[in-house]
């Protein structure tokens, strides 16, 4: 068995005028969240807990970010989430700063060799 990534999904989200990083990444992993539909638990039988999903969130001072927050996001599966610098900071009239993240979300799940075919 090995794990295989089953998605990929990526989604951008802001803050306009807080500065908040951790709403701007909760925003992005949000945008990324819209844009899947998984499935294959449902029509295989696999259990979705069994997944393995790890968040990865750009934003340029990653370290105000919290983790507990992003990782909350995720439905389902074990979630680990990584902060990188990324992103981009606007700034606006000299004091204001606009924070822009992305998000890459990936699934992964354990799947037993020969067990599911493509047609």
């Amino acid at each position: 068995m090995a794990l295989q990534r089953i998605i990929l999904e990526m989604g951008t989200g802001n803050d306009l005028y807080g500065e908040d990083y951790t709403k701007a990444a909760k925003r992005a992993v949000q945008d990324a969240l819209h844009h899947s539909s998984i499935t294959l638990f449902r029509t295989m039988g696999i259990d979705r807990e069994s997944m393995q999903v790890e968040v990865t969130i750009g934003v340029q001072q990653p370290e105000n970010i919290d983790k507990e927050v992003i990782a909350s996001q995720i439905p389902f599966g074990t979630v680990t989430v990584n902060c990188v610098k990324g992103g981009l900071n606007v700034t606006q009239d000299s004091d204001l700063v606009t924070v822009i993240a992305t998000a890459a979300v990936a699934a992964r799940l354990d799947i037993p060799e020969g067990r599911y075919v493509s047609a």
